[in-house]
This record gives structure tokens, sequence and C-alpha cells, in this order.
């Protein structure tokens, strides 16, 4: 077997061979993509390398965001939680914090950009559920969002105290035959499983953690909103990788107000292997591709032995692009 076919068989095997990267036990349900683990939750394991790896599905070029704040105590005491998530949304786009996901592409060309478009935010008093399912937070999305895009991501916000082993995840379904994506937020006051411990001024901890959280799920709906686009081996995507892995006290955003968050990096194929891997390239080397598949001498490591046969030796990883200050 020459080595062309060889590395061929380790990347179409570990494809083959990796784990989903949805977490409901409910098949029948929106899926549970990129759940933030809270911070006694292990990091599962991966069998060959912490790359991400191209799957075939969308990614989401310049996503459309709108956030919702759904249940009783928004409309009486919601603190600095709306104001300051309002912000946050306002000021990510075109900073150096986005920026660690423009590396991902897809089969056409398409790439992530660190542009965002931000909506605004509606609040809904109505009672939320507790423990919602992904299909209630779905319909949540579909009652308020009047005018859905497929481009859209939508971050729901209940407040209910965490049940379970995550902080947040996202998700993707169909608002009147329109796909969406949405993301899930629980009330993380004085959840220490949820806390990223920053230490920036003028924030509450309840905000601090729904900031850093808030940028996980967003990172990854970029890269991977339907869960067949990037990710690992082990069924992580790109922030799960990075997972309370912060790079410093603070990411810098562009406000006035509002402009330190201390959130965690994001996995960077790029910054781990010197160089750039493309949805493109990934595609022509899926199982069943469409045309002649080709390796080239420098694409994304899939594991150790592959490693070895292009020569070279893996870097201590790097859990994103930017210098955090």
């Amino acid at each position: 077997m020459n080595r062309f076919a060889l590395a061929l068989l380790v990347l179409v095997s570990t494809l083959l061979n990796a784990q989903s990267p949805n977490k409901n036990p409910n098949k029948n349900e929106p899926p549970i993509l990129g759940p933030h683990r809270a911070r006694s939750v292990p990091k599962p394991a991966t069998a060959n390398s912490n790359d991400l790896l191209y799957h075939g599905g969308p990614i989401i070029v310049t996503p459309t965001v709108q956030a919702i704040f759904w249940g009783s105590s928004w409309g009486t005491s919601p603190g600095d939680k709306i104001t300051g998530m309002n912000v946050f949304y306002e000021s990510e786009g075109g900073t150096p914090y986005a920026a660690t996901v423009n590396e991902y592409t897809d089969s056409t060309g398409h790439q992530v950009s660190s542009s965002l478009t931000y909506g605004g935010y509606i609040v809904d008093t109505t009672s939320s559920p507790k423990h919602p399912s992904t299909s209630q937070v779905l319909g949540e999305v579909c009652r308020r969002i009047s005018n859905p895009q497929t481009n859209g991501y939508y971050p729901v916000y209940i407040d209910h105290p965490r049940k379970g082993n995550y902080c947040a995840y996202h998700s993707w379904g169909s608002c009147g035959g329109v796909e969406v994506q949405f993301g899930f937020f629980w009330k993380l006051d004085g959840d220490a499983g949820c806390d990223p411990q920053s230490t920036v001024s003028g924030e509450s901890q309840g905000l601090q953690a729904l900031a850093n959280v808030s940028g996980h799920e967003l990172s990854e709906t970029r890269s991977d909103p339907h869960g067949d686009a990037w990710y690992a081996s082990n069924g992580e995507e790109n922030a799960d990788e990075c997972a309370w892995t912060f790079g410093g006290a603070y990411v810098s955003f562009n406000s006035s107000t509002y402009a330190k968050w201390k959130i965690q990096g994001n996995w960077s194929n790029e910054a781990n292997d010197g160089f750039r891997v493309t949805g493109r390239t990934k595609r022509m080397m899926a199982p069943a591709p469409t045309g002649p598949a080709t390796l080239r001498p420098k694409t994304a490591s899939v594991s150790p032995a592959l490693d070895a046969w292009m020569g070279r030796t893996k870097k201590a990883p790097t859990h994103s692009k930017i210098a955090l200050i």
C-alpha cells in the first residue's frame, strides 16, 4: 500500500468512526450541539488528534443574530444581563475574538467571516419551562421571530437555574419552512460550574458567565451550525475543544461600555498545524467523493501515523489565534 492510499485510509476511517456532536438522547427532537460542559465534567477522550475534520455540511459566513429573553423575571429583575448581552452582540463583530473562527470553509469555498449582523433583542415575560426540550426552545424562536433568516442565530435565555451538566448549547430547526439556528442558555447567577471567574469590573457574575458561554455557542454555530460540518473525532466542536481554557484576563470588543469580556479560546487547526485546512480539501477526501480524491502534502492532521508520514512534529495545542490581554 503506497503512502497516499495509507493516508487516505486513515482519514476515511477517522471520518467514519467519528462520534456525533449531537448529545440529545431524543433523536426525534432538534439536536443538542456543542453543549458547554460544566467545569466538573471531563473532556471526552480523543482517539487520534484534536484537529477538527470537515464532514461536508454548511457553515454560516455572516450570521444574523437576535436574542430572546424568555421568562417572567426578565421583566422585573433583569439586572445587567439584558443590557450587557445586548452590547456583547452589538460589539463582537469584526473583533480579533470573532476572527478565531474565520479559517473554516465549506465544500464550495465559502469561508466564515468575523462579521455579524445584530437585530436587537426581544423580552418575552411569559413563563418559561424549568427544563425546556429543544423543540420547546425552537417553538419560542418561531413564535417571537417574525422574519426568520436561514443565516439567523437566535440565542434564547431563560430565567431558571441550570439542570444537568451543561451551561448552554446550540441547535437548529425550521420555522415555517425556513431553517434557523438557535442557542439555549440557563440562568447562571451563582453557578460555580459555569463561572469563568472573571476579574473584569462592572459586570455581574451572572452576566460574565452568560457572555463566556454565549461566545462559545456562537463560535460553534458559525463553524458547525447543523452538526455536520467541522468537529473532531470525539464529536467536539471548535469551542468545545477549548472549554475552560483562557488565554488571559479578557478579550476586547468594539464598545465603550462592556468593552472587556473573559471568554475562552477556540480551537484552530491552522494555529496548531501551521497551515490552513479548507472544507473543499476535506470534502474531496471524504467517503464516496464526487471527483478524484487528492491528498495535498499538507492537510489536516488526523492521527500520529499521518503526522509521521508527512514528516512533521505536533506542537503544543493552541486554543486561540489571538493574544488575550
